[in-house]
């Protein structure tokens, strides 16, 4: 076993998962990698057991069905604490994260409690977004700062490291989120217990195969949780303690 692990959640992502698993073991660090599959009726799951079967550093967690983004990487970090890995990831499996970027952020990590895949640190690093949804996501990292003053570029990015110490302190039952609001709440909950965030620049580059999974919902959701994180932290905008 090794000491780090990649969490990619699926649903109906069949044209992308054996690509994205064959690119992660080619890394030049040693990952193993979770697949979670929310019953995908594409038969997404069948083919992760197929490669599970074919790589021993695959491991594949079924679901019964699709309870949401947040839910499935839950199941993910469960998974990955009872099995003492250090360094677990979030990586989304049709490419957007790339790959590539797995040593930086591993690098970074060795001084980080949390490290965050940032489209926008020190410029814009989307390819292939339409203006709308580029200014809701660049919006929405101000609105997060301006209420709950985490200064954190892109709060809801889902490319992200958490070490082994850092989940373990998040009390995992009672996150509730399943989108954007899902990666904020992870953030913040780390950050205003003074746990080390960094932030590492990345490219991130839309779907290409597939179908995005986001809904109007998960917009809603985390606008309105932005201002229960700031009421938790008690009307705070910065961290409670610092970390040793």
């Amino acid at each position: 076993m090794n000491q780090t692990l990649i969490i990619v959640p699926t649903y109906n992502e069949r044209e992308n998962l054996p690509r994205i698993v064959a690119k992660l073991l080619s890394l030049s660090v040693a990952v193993d990698v979770l697949v979670v599959d929310d019953n995908s009726p594409d038969g997404t799951g069948k083919i992760a057991d197929e490669l599970a079967a074919q790589h021993p550093q695959i491991r594949v967690l079924h679901r019964a069905g699709k309870e949401g983004l947040g839910r499935a990487y839950i199941a993910g970090f469960k998974w990955a604490l009872e099995k003492n890995y250090e360094f677990i990831f979030e990586m989304d499996c049709d490419f957007s994260h790339d790959p590539d970027e797995v040593p930086a952020f591993l690098k970074a990590a060795e001084n980080a409690d949390l490290v965050l895949g940032s489209r926008y640190t020190g410029g814009v690093r989307v390819l292939n977004w339409p203006l709308k949804r580029l200014l809701l996501s660049r919006c929405a990292g101000v609105y997060v700062w301006l209420v709950t003053g985490m200064p954190i570029t892109d709060p809801t990015g889902g490319y992200k490291c958490f070490r082994r110490r850092a989940l373990q302190a998040l009390k995992l039952d009672e996150i509730h989120c399943y989108g954007y609001g899902f990666q904020i709440e992870l953030t913040h909950k780390l950050w205003r217990h003074g746990f080390r965030v960094a932030e590492v620049p990345i490219i991130f580059a839309d779907r290409t195969v597939g179908q995005s999974k986001m809904a109007g919902g998960i917009i809603n959701e985390a606008f309105w949780l932005v201002w229960r994180l700031w009421l938790q932290n008690g009307c705070r905008r910065k961290p409670r303690r610092v970390q040793s």
